[in-house]
This record gives structure tokens, C-alpha cells and sequence, in this order.
């Protein structure tokens, strides 16, 4: 007998329906999967047949055949067991319904129970989309697959529970979505820029950064604070639409890195790769492409600390996530898109010893070894690098001083009311920030007067910039009159937009 189930696929962050058919027919006892299944897929035929057995059912001694259609897409996980075995079910008439608007979704263990299965978002949001109402999902995650809307989410905790259902024995389990509230970060997840001592010019560089969503390289001597202001940069950057939420939260239901206790992930993410982490670990691959360190980021904040320390071959794959806000990734079976949109803070010391811009300690390196150490990072990447700023050594009376400079609430007080300008100047067109600006955006928002034109002029004969730097010039200058809430984009504007190009002088 012929049964028909379906189920959902991940295809990079979306979903696809599949369509589980199973033929129980005649013959030697045999179980056969098919439909390019990969070994988690062709193992579950020895966890179906024994939650089967153990849920109270007879597993047929016949001919089993499992066609996961369509049959030319990789099919992969754990997520197959309860719809085989459901499809098993239905075909050996144990069981007997409509399931015309049901889609399952769950892994089995050995006792018929149902577990946590990666991917169930996208999964949930696909096959809602295509007209299946009912989605019947292990208990574990309903949560996560209630932040569909209109879907019908009905959890299970065991397969025999779920035949109980089939047999009319127990009424439909309806799971009840909760609301979600605006998540707030706990303080001791953050650092308060008020905590940090001194360099209040690198403070404000930040501040511009979160106001418009720009990639800053900080440049200093060990101990100067690089690192504590990178992990201060979450404290004020806006919290996130529901639609950017939306986004991270299907990267990390993927991959499988979902907090069992808050499947909507409601803070931008903050992401510190160490610097021997591989190329395809910072973008993503595998044999079925998985989202690396910069989707991860999506949204949220890629902290690469110790710069120059990284392989050139992994800072160089960052151009296409830096400059599109996507990354494509290449196999022979699939080519995949995943999402990468996101802030890029680095952090490097300008000499191998870390000494050679310190006022108070010498620099034992070399020139030679100096360029070795800063040629590390191409002219291409930092062009990319909107924001480039010094970091000095702090000074002794600002760290034993009592004051105490803006508390990062106030700062984001001023980032919220730029980011609000905006969404409002961006809406309908599919970005959301200043960063994000294309040549065409420049030409109607970033407008500038003759002397801003003058002083441009200037800087970039002078500097050697290129296009490219003059367009982030712009971008700077534009968040800049934002935050000060101003249309116009004025003459000092531009000039502190061009102080923020500092390693342009030093590195080219």
C-alpha cells in the first residue's frame, strides 16, 4: 500500500516542502530509503523501526520503500524519522486520517519519543507558505515554530501519543503562541561605555558606527582598551524590527544554535571568532554549505580581534559579505545564499611588538618587519573599512580619575533617534541603514556644498583615497548630520568624516 506524508527541507535559510511516499509491498523484508539521503537520513530507518516497536505498533516484515521527492534535492538531518514512520504508519493501515494539510517534522528516539530537530523556522514558514495549515512538531519545538504566523502548531512528546491522535483517542494538541516582549539584554552581558576610561574620540567613533551601521578597525598598542570597546559596542547599537529579528533568527535555527529557552533572538549578535578559525568557518561550507561566523553576525556585530594574526586567504573571503551583505557558497550539488549583513569591528596593534605608535614604550621591530605585519591586511579590505581609528595608551590620570564620560543609554538615545531618520528616508527600499547606501542613494541623500566639495578635494589629492574611500567618506559624513539631526550636510561634517581615514596614510 501506497502512503503519502510531507515534511520540509532547508535549502540555505529557506524552507521546501517534501513529500514523503512510502510503498509497503510483498516480498523479503527490506527497507530502502531513496532521494538523496545523506547517512543521518539512511540512519534513521533503524531508529523508525524501533520507536515503532516500542510506541505499541508492529513494524512490517515486507518490502519498505521511502522516496524523499523531489528526488534531486540533498535531503539531510534527523528531521525525516517521524514522517517515515508516520508514512509506515498509514501504509500497514495502523493508522487511518486526513492528512492532506499536515506536515511533520521531529526526530525519533529509540522509545518513540520526539526531540529537537535543527532547522524548524524555515522549515515551519515554508510549507505554511505553500497552504499547510496543521504542522505537528516535537514539543520542544513549538515554541520556535509558533513564531510563524497563522500556522497551526500541534506538539507531540511521542509517537505513540501522536497515533493515539491518529485513532481518535485523544483530542488535537493546539499549541497557544506566546507574545513575545521586547527582549532586554542583561547587564552583565554588556559593558557600559560609561566604564571605560579615556579615549572619548574613540567612543564617538563608535557612536557614528552604531548610528549608521559602519565597519570600524581600531589600531593601538596592547592594553589600550581595543577589545573592552568592541564589547561595549552592543550596549548601544538599536534594537532590532521584527523582520531583522526574523532573519537571525533562522540563521541560528539552522545551525542549530537556538537557546532552548528563547527561540526568537530578539539582541544583535555579537560574534568573536578566534584568529586560527579556517575561510570556510568565517563564511560557511560543508558539503551541504552551513552558515559561518559572518551570517552568524547577521544583524549584529563581527568582532576580529588581533586583525593581521588572521590568514590572508580568510580575511580576503570577506570582501563579497562586506561589500553585498550576502555570501554565496559553491558546491557541486547546490549553490547557496545566506545573509551576512553585518557590522565588521576590528582590532589590530600597529607593529608586531605592539609598541610603535606608544609614546611611553619603544618599538623594537623593523620597518621591514612593520610593512610585513600590515601588508597582512590588503588595500582592498580596509578599503571596505569605513571607520579607522587610533587608539593610544591611557593616560594615567584618566584612569585613576573619578569622572566619567556618557553613559552608553545616552549615547543610544542619539543612535535610536539616526536610525529612525533612517528607516524613515530608506523605507521601501530594502536597506536600513547609512552603510548600506549604493552610488544611487549617494546622489540623492548625500548632497554637499561647494566647500565640503573643496575640502574633499583636498584630502583625497592629498591622502591618495580611493573611489571607494570617497564614498564612505559620504556615508560618515551623512550619519554625522543624522546624529546631530540635521538634513544638510555640512563642511565639518565632511571634515571629521575624513579624520576617520587615518589608516589610509599609514598602510597605503
Amino acid at each position: 500500500m501506497l502512503a503519502k506524508v510531507r515534511s520540509g527541507a532547508v535549502v540555505g535559510l529557506d524552507g521546501a516542502v517534501v513529500e514523503v511516499e512510502v510503498d509497503i509491498s510483498s516480498g523479503l523484508p527490506a527497507f530502502t530509503i531513496v532521494g538523496l539521503p545523506d547517512a543521518a537520513v539512511q540512519e534513521s530507518r533503524e531508529r523508525v523501526r524501533a520507536a515503532i516497536r516500542n510506541s505499541g505498533c508492529t513494524f512490517p516484515m515486507k518490502r519498505i520503500v521511502v522516496n524523499l521527492a523531489p528526488a534531486d534535492l540533498k535531503k539531510a538531518g534527523p528531521a525525516y524519522d517521524l514522517p517515515i514512520a508516520v508514512g509506515i504508519l498509514l501504509g500497514s493501515e495502523q493508522a487511518s486520517t486526513d492528512l492532506s494539510q499536515a506536515v511533520f517534522l521531529g526526530e525519533l528516539s529509540l522509545d518513540g519519543s520526539l526531540r529537537h530537530t535543527t532547522g524548524v523556522l524555515p522549515m515551519v514558514a515554508a510549507t505554511h507558505d505553500k497552504g499547510f495549515s496543521d504542522i505537528i512538531v516535537p514539543t520542544a519545538d513549538a515554541r520556535e515554530a509558533s513564531l510563524v504566523d497563522g500556522a497551526r502548531i500541534m506538539p507531540f512528546d511521542t509517537l505513540s501519543q501522536l497515533v493515539s491522535y491518529f485513532q481518535g483517542e485523544i483530542a488535537a494538541p493546539e499549541y497557544q503562541a506566546e507574545v513575545v516582549n521586547e527582549y532586554i539584554v542583561p547587564l552583565w552581558a554588556i559593558t557600559d561605555l560609561a566604564h571605560v576610561k579615556g579615549q572619548e574620540h574613540v567612543k564617538r567613533a563608535l557612536e557614528i558606527a552604531a548610528g549608521g551601521g559602519h565597519n570600524v578597525i581600531m589600531m593601538g598598542p596592547p592594553g589600550a582598551g581595543k577589545t573592552l570597546l568592541a564589547r561595549s559596542l552592543p550596549s548601544i547599537l538599536p534594537p532590532m524590527t521584527n523582520e531583522e529579528a526574523l532573519e537571525v533568527t533562522k540563521v541560528y535555527s539552522i545551525s542549530g544554535l537556538l537557546p532552548p529557552d528563547s527561540p526568537f533572538i530578539r539582541q544583535r549578535p555579537f560574534r568573536s571568532p578566534h584568529h586560527t578559525i579556517s575561510d570556510a568557518g568565517l563564511i560557511g561550507g560543508g558539503q551541504i554549505p552551513k552558515p559561518g561566523e559572518v551570517s552568524l553576525s547577521h544583524n549584529g556585530v563581527l568582532f576580529l580581534d588581533e586583525l593581521p594574526e588572521f590568514k590572508k586567504n580568510v580575511l580576503e573571503v570577506m570582501r563579497q559579505p562586506l561589500e553585498e551583505g550576502r555570501v554565496t557558497i559553491s558546491r557541486a550539488l547546490s549553490s547557496l545564499t545566506f545573509p551576512s549583513s553585518f557590522m565588521l569591528i576590528a582590532a589590530m596593534n600597529p607593529c608586531p611588538c605592539g609598541f610603535y605608535t606608544d609614546a611611553n614604550r619603544e618599538c623594537t621591530c623593523t620597518m621591514p618587519q612593520i610593512l610585513r605585519y600590515r601588508s597582512k591586511i590588503s588595500g582592498p579590505l580596509m578599503d571596505r573599512i569605513d571607520i579607522h581609528v587610533e587608539v593610544p595608551a591611557v593616560k594615567y590620570r584618566d584612569l585613576t580619575g573619578e569622572t566619567s564620560g556618557e553613559d552608553s543609554e545616552t549615547i543610544k538615545a542619539r543612535v535610536n533617534r539616526a536610525r529612525e531618520v533612517q528607516r524613515e528616508r530608506f523605507s521601501g527600499k530594502k536597506i536600513y541603514s547609512n552603510a548600506q547606501m549604493t552610488s544611487r542613494h549617494l546622489k540623492k541623500f548625500c548632497q554637499i556644498g561647494e566647500n565640503s566639495k573643496k575640502l574633499l578635494e583636498q584630502a583625497i589629492d592629498k591622502l591618495g583615497l580611493s573611489a571607494r574611500a570617497y564614498t564612505r567618506i559620504l556615508k560618515i559624513a551623512r550619519t554625522i548630520a543624522d546624529l546631530e539631526q540635521v538634513e544638510d550636510i555640512a563642511a565639518q561634517h565632511i571634515s571629521e568624516a575624513i579624520q576617520y581615514r587615518s589608516l589610509d596614510r599609514t598602510l597605503l
